[in-house]
């Protein structure tokens, strides 16, 4: 005889609803979220968790939410972190309110954003040192890895942009490959430098011409697989540490970025080349290159040449 169905709570099943239908990706991603908020809560389950939630009406709701963006700041999260978990939150208690079971929306906002704190990267010689700890490989892994150090930095390249490569993007002859960049939902065609193009040939004939991702995992677990944006992270974080320096993929893109400014490339031709579309975050990039800003600090500090300080 079968057991009896136990009816689920309005919050379980607003919690199912929440995460039904997404693909895996974005599943992971709001499943963690909710985890964040049920850790912080202490309740057993994320369905407990968003039945605490619920059941405190609108304005204790809203203290109990900014309550818990005070506690992610004081981990020390990423405003970007902090800002994903606060958004599910939201979206949870939004689908509420579409279902009936609350008659308000949370409105605690965003952890203000510092971006672009640090634009510097590793520079062009913690570049080349990655490099240099490939140099005496050979082997497959190597190969692919090289690759993808010069397309994150001699293209400023995002991890993702890298990530979403198809054989296809790819056109040796012409020295080009389409990117679909952020934000954007066609792909565009990007020159390649010749060094670029070389390493990107030689992990072609490494890789083999069938169809597919460009960039794929060597392991034989998952052999053939579309390599993931933590997989880069990971080979660019190796590499700098068996050298000694940190290093991350975006730090690459940064330190891309600031080398063409050292060179005194025309900032408009660099915002070409980082493919930024707004031009002030380029303007950040220069002031911290050059410390503007400091510079001034300690000119309007020094005393008069005739005066006394």
């Amino acid at each position: 005889m079968n057991a009896p169905l136990v009816p689920q709570s309005p919050a379980a099943r607003l919690v199912a609803a929440f995460l039904g239908g997404r693909n895996p990706r974005t599943l992971r991603a709001y499943s963690q979220d909710l985890e964040g908020f049920r850790a912080f809560v202490g309740a057993g389950d994320a369905a407990l968790a968003a039945e605490l939630l619920l059941s405190q009406g609108h304005g204790a709701a809203n203290g109990l939410g900014l309550a818990y963006r005070t506690h992610l700041v004081e981990r020390g999260l990423a405003a970007a972190t902090i800002n994903r978990r606060l958004a599910a939150l939201r979206s949870l208690v939004k689908l509420g309110r579409v279902l009936g079971v609350v008659p308000w929306t949370l409105e605690v906002s965003n952890a203000k954003a510092q971006p672009y704190r640090d634009t510097r990267g590793p520079g062009r010689a913690g570049f080349l040192a990655l490099l240099g700890a490939l140099a005496a490989r050979t082997d497959a892994k190597a190969v692919r890895d090289r690759a993808i150090l010069r397309l994150l930095y001699e293209r400023a390249l995002r991890c993702c942009e890298v990530v979403r490569l198809d054989l296809s993007d790819v056109d040796l002859e012409a020295g080009v490959i389409a990117v679909q960049g952020k934000g954007r939902s066609a792909k565009e065609p990007l020159t390649l430098a010749g060094s670029t193009v070389a390493a990107l040939g030689a992990w072609v004939a490494t890789r083999g011409q069938d169809a597919g991702p460009l960039f794929v995992n060597l392991d034989r677990a998952h052999q053939r697989q579309r390599l993931s944006g933590t997989a880069v992270y990971d080979v660019v974080r190796q590499l700098g540490e068996a050298v000694g320096i940190r290093a991350r993929p975006h730090g690459l893109r940064h330190a891309a970025i600031t080398e063409a400014l050292d060179r005194g490339t025309d900032v408009r031709a660099v915002q070409r080349f980082s493919r930024h579309r707004d031009l002030r975050i380029l303007l950040v990039y220069d002031d911290n290159r050059t410390d503007l800003g400091g510079q001034v600090a300690r000119a309007i500090a020094e005393p008069d040449a005739g005066g006394t300080a």
